[in-house]
């Protein structure tokens, strides 16, 4: 079975690794959620900073002629998705982020006036070259630099370019890079690259701009095998030691970076970029984890955010709590949508009369793996977290359904192969054992943005129940995974806050109804917070929209990267 193309147009896999290690979401991951940094103003080039007002609820009202704030209504089927009762999308007690001064310091001028040297590289027509960023804002100097790669594919109707357009998967910790040349750059509509220089860069920490290092293949290995699910005191302090272990290795492996991840950081780095491309304004389609990324761009540079989608979007003024049980909660209504559909269909090995039974017999299914992990032909062991990873990752994309019946059937044979083969996708494990960065560059970013949900396994524990709740099934897994952050050996830096970019030109926010890792209130959230928003609701299932087969998200999509021109309020695309 091919695995590696379930989550081709999506980018999902990259964003939602992470998930079940860090607790945060993507950004998919998933991923995996952030904040900005909250540091003080340096003489130098000054940080973003939160205001300190409060009483705000974030949502503004009027733009577009909607009246809920350009944020869209859903229909009925689209108002039952979202968080626990009790938890507010929108926190009144949140800071806002504080745009920077619009002038470029002295001391980065040297950053935005350097020239890339491109060069061939990976796929045909793409360019790379190698961008210069300073480890810290407050203290720029070239002995403090950061490499981050860079790569392009040129506007094929070159009279009639409009500038470049900057692509990220999410995650953190998604290489933009592979995105861009595996599918970005060459699967976009041919409109859209024509007229565009296709780019991307990976975020500081990332993929080829100098990864963040932490564990072996083989300790990898052990660490997404460890059991999630502690059901006594020993399995408690074995994931304890998992997470010490994982923090440790990073230390030590990436000692000098951790401390510079943030997602404030990496858009500077972005607007460094922006510049050195000769563009005024930046263009920018972000995906899950990406849609933060893009939005705090927004929030610190709001005279030069031009065209920009955020796709799968991300609430910025949530807690790391309240994102991991709205995110189970949003894997709950997906697990809904999948049961729905299995129980149809002839070859659904969980039965095909009742949605509730399936459930249970899933529920009943992880158990027994948790007491006796399945062979695999791989020559590793099918572990209750691994095989819970497979159908969570198949959760992102309706078009890993057929993959995950599969391998449940295989399964309840007693042979775990084939949702082992699922899960090493999502993790982006390799043939030889070895690892992507992804899962530890998503821990690196998410304890840096935001405080740990947890700080100890009391504390876990006594969320259990609000996060069984929110999800039967997967309540407990998200639960323990909020707790890793605990032991981040630094400190967070960021906290929640709103993000309004007053000043900015027209923005596109997009939701998917039963969207599993950004729960599509999460969307309405962001539309309301950013003052010159739109939203775009895709009635659907999995993690994104654009390039998933609506052809009315598409073309509503293009049409703004092409014209700016903004769909209408309380457009909904099915």
């Amino acid at each position: 079975m091919d695995t590696s193309r379930l989550f081709r147009t999506t980018g999902t896999v990259v964003a939602a690794a992470a998930l079940l290690v860090s607790g945060c979401s993507s950004n998919g991951v998933s991923s995996p959620s952030s904040a900005a940094t909250a540091s003080t103003s340096g003489p130098l080039s000054p940080s973003p900073s939160l205001d300190s007002e409060h009483g705000r609820s974030g949502e503004a009202v009027g733009r577009g002629g909607s009246d809920d704030g350009g944020a869209g209504r859903a229909d009925g089927r689209a108002r039952e998705t979202g968080a626990p009762d009790g938890w507010s999308t929108v926190n009144r007690t949140t800071t806002a982020l504080h745009p920077l001064p619009p002038a470029v310091p002295a001391p980065l001028r040297g950053y935005y006036e350097q020239r890339l040297r491109w060069r061939p590289c990976g796929a045909s027509g793409f360019e790379c070259a190698t961008l210069r960023v300073p480890l810290d804002y407050e203290r720029p100097g070239a002995d403090r630099d950061v490499r981050l790669g860079v790569s392009r594919k040129r506007a094929t109707d070159g009279p009639r370019r409009l500038g470049s357009l900057l692509v990220n998967p999410g995650g953190p910790g998604g290489s933009a890079i592979g995105y861009l040349q595996a599918y970005a750059g060459i699967g976009y509509p041919g409109a859209v690259r024509a007229r565009y220089d296709m780019v991307a860069f990976d975020p500081r920490g990332v993929g080829r701009s100098e990864p963040v290092r932490c564990l072996t293949g083989r300790e990898m290995d052990a660490h997404v095998r460890t059991d999630q699910t502690p059901d006594d005191a020993a399995e408690k302090r074995s994931l304890v030691r998992a997470y010490e272990k994982l923090a440790r290795g990073c230390q030590r492996g990436s000692g000098r970076l951790l401390g510079h991840l943030s997602t404030a950081e990496a858009a500077r780095d972005m607007d460094v970029l922006r510049a050195v491309l000769g563009d005024r304004k930046l263009t920018y389609v972000g995906a899950s984890y990406g849609t933060f990324l893009g939005a705090t761009y927004a929030g610190l540079f709001p005279g030069r955010a031009g065209r920009l989608v955020l796709d799968a979007a991300m609430d910025p003024s949530l807690s790391a709590e309240q994102m991991n049980l709205e995110q189970a909660a949003g894997f709950e209504t997906a697990l809904t949508a999948f049961m729905t559909d299995c129980v149809r269909r002839a070859d659904c090995p969980l039965g095909t009369d009742d949605r509730a039974e399936a459930v249970s017999l899933l529920g009943d299914l992880l158990h027994r793996v948790d007491a006796r992990p399945l062979r695999t032909e791989e020559g590793r062991a099918l572990t209750e977290s691994l095989a819970t990873t497979a159908v969570m990752s198949a959760m992102y994309d309706e078009g890993a359904w057929p993959a995950l019946r599969s391998g449940l059937a295989e399964a309840i044979r007693g042979d775990g192969t084939e949702l082992l083969r699922l899960s090493d996708a999502f993790y982006e494990r390799s043939d030889n054992g070895t690892y992507s960065n992804l899962m530890v560059a998503n821990q690196a970013v998410n304890c840096l943005d935001l405080p740990p949900a947890f700080h100890s396994p009391a504390d876990a524990s006594q969320s259990l129940p609000a996060f069984r709740k929110a999800s039967p099934l997967f309540g407990e897994t998200l639960a323990w995974a909020a707790l890793s952050c605990a032991y981040w050996p630094v400190e967070a830096t960021g906290r929640p806050h709103r993000i309004e970019a007053r000043g900015a030109a027209p923005i596109l926010v997009v939701g998917t109804t039963r969207d599993p890792a950004t729960p599509y209130r999460w969307a309405r959230s962001l539309a309301a917070q950013l003052s010159s928003a739109r939203l775009l609701t895709y009635d659907g299932d999995g993690h994104t929209a654009y390039g998933r087969g609506s052809e009315c998200a598409d073309r509503t999509i293009t049409t703004y990267l092409l014209t700016g021109q903004l769909p209408a309020p309380d457009t909904t695309c099915t």
